[in-house]
């Protein structure tokens, strides 16, 4: 059988990843150029180097591309035998995730005069694109081929460039740490996808799915990586200044009391008192989603705090009991949790945001206000913006929203979010099940032996190990 799924293998993968990169070469080629910051032709003796783009976007950009690359790679490579699938599919997913969405992000963001303009920021945009199909990747690990999810790439991030356009022009919300259009949107995605790749015989576990020490070790290296660069990935794309600095604050802070509390709970949950590491490896990041709707906001630390710590109980009970419900009656496995991650604390989050969105005032934020939430701003032509800007210069015309309307919004946005993911997961999890894009047998479900050369000591993965959910359920 491995025989004869590897030599179809053979055949399929590079004839996909040929089409896919001839297809990019030619978008490339015909509609991507430089942007100002890069175009040679637009730098003078005047020009000011030290003013470029370059300086202020690309350290984010590299914090980011840790988390994509090794933090989310580490982090998926927890089975015992598919160290490899979790760890190299992350890297193949995620590099041609990038690549597409320069392009497909480009046409609604960046393109005028016939050409997509790019710049560092392209490539940091791109990168949330990708975080987003990579948390997708969670809900379905080992359970799908390397074929199976470079077609998720190519059919998620378009689905979701669109849905962040729409959001963006029509509803214009405050979203600093992608809450709703990066967590919520993959999370629901990915759900979807899998509620229709569903495979019964795996909800009471399955052999090769358990961990060893060393690959929760790994597992956990990749949830320090994201630990530590979660804050670049919260302030990015905030307004510099003090927005800029309330996000690193507020994201430190939400994650450190979220992961003093994973550790309490774990041990609690657990009948002999013992600390699961499933737990430390995902529940300690909770208060960087929690936060990240209301990142940039006047929340104060405490609030931050308070976040992390509801964040995270909600994530832990979640995995503890939310899960195998889903699996077992509604017929959708999360392989990684992904909709106690990202789901559950990102609609916390978003109900925070709002909250802080009905309560901030001028006696709160100052005329500055109307740039944490621009949408606020009063209209061009309203005598209020002439006396904001002489306080302000520089501020741009809003579209002189109360706070209950622009709470709407965030409402209306939240609502499109999760519809649209859900039947872009629904509709995407019906492609993937052709027969063409080699879904694997149950049989070889979660084993690297079906994708990779392995070395000799491999099968000694194979003694016995407690099964990563199962047992942390039971317990």
């Amino acid at each position: 059988m491995t025989k004869i799924f590897s030599s179809s293998l053979r055949c399929r993968l590079p004839v996909l990843v040929a089409i896919l990169e001839v297809l990019l070469l030619v978008l490339y080629a015909v509609f991507v150029t430089y942007d100002d910051s890069t175009n040679a032709a637009h730098q003078t003796n005047q020009t000011d180097p030290l003013q470029n783009s370059v300086y202020h976007v690309y350290p984010f950009f590299v914090d980011v591309q840790v988390m994509i690359f090794i933090g989310f790679g580490c982090l998926l490579a927890f089975m015992k035998r598919y160290g490899f699938g979790g760890m190299v599919f992350n890297f193949l997913t995620a590099t041609f995730a990038i690549q597409w969405a320069i392009v497909v992000q480009g046409f609604f963001q960046f393109y005028h005069d016939g050409k997509i303009h790019v710049g560092v920021f392209n490539l940091l945009n791109a990168e949330f694109a990708c975080a987003v199909v990579l948390i997708s990747f969670g809900a379905i690990l080992g359970r799908t081929s390397p074929i199976q999810l470079l077609v998720m790439a190519l059919l998620e991030v378009p689905i979701f460039a669109v849905t962040e356009w729409a959001i963006l022009k029509y509803l214009k919300i405050n979203d600093a740490g992608g809450t709703i259009m990066i967590h919520i949107f993959a999370c629901y995605f990915g759900l979807g996808v899998s509620a229709v790749l569903y495979r019964p015989c795996l909800n009471e576990g399955h052999s090769k799915e358990g961990t060893t020490y060393q690959s929760d070790i790994l597992s956990v290296m990749g949830t320090l990586f994201l630990w530590v660069f979660w804050p670049s990935f919260n302030s990015s794309l905030t307004l510099p200044g003090d927005d800029q600095h309330r996000a690193i604050i507020h994201t430190f802070i939400g994650l450190s009391s979220s992961t003093l509390t994973a550790f309490a709970l774990s041990a609690l949950l657990n009948r002999k008192g013992k600390l699961t590491m499933a737990d430390i490896q995902n529940v300690t990041l909770a208060g960087g989603v929690t936060v990240g709707a209301s990142v940039d906001m006047m929340i104060s630390p405490v609030g931050a705090f308070a976040l992390g710590m509801i964040g995270c109980t909600a994530c832990m009970l979640g995995y503890k009991y939310l899960t195998p419900f889903m699996a077992k009656k509604l017929r959708i496995q999360d392989q990684c949790g992904i909709h106690n991650l990202h789901g559950l604390t990102g609609l916390i989050s978003t109900m925070a945001g709002i909250i802080c969105i009905l309560i901030a005032s001028e006696d709160t934020y100052g005329p500055s206000l109307y740039q944490t939430f621009a949408h606020r701003a009063p209209v061009e032509g309203d005598p209020r913006l002439k006396e904001l800007q002489e306080l302000i210069p520089g501020l741009n015309p809003g579209e002189g929203r109360s706070a209950s309307e622009q709470a709407l919004y965030q409402v209306a946005a939240l609502g499109v979010s999760i519809g649209v993911s859900i039947a872009g997961g629904l509709l995407t999890g019906l492609v993937l099940s052709l027969p063409v894009l080699a879904q694997p047998p149950d049989e070889f479900c979660f084993d690297d032996t079906l994708y990779f050369e392995v070395p000799e000591e491999f099968d000694n993965n194979m003694l016995p190990t407690r099964n990563r959910d199962m047992v942390a359920i039971k317990d």
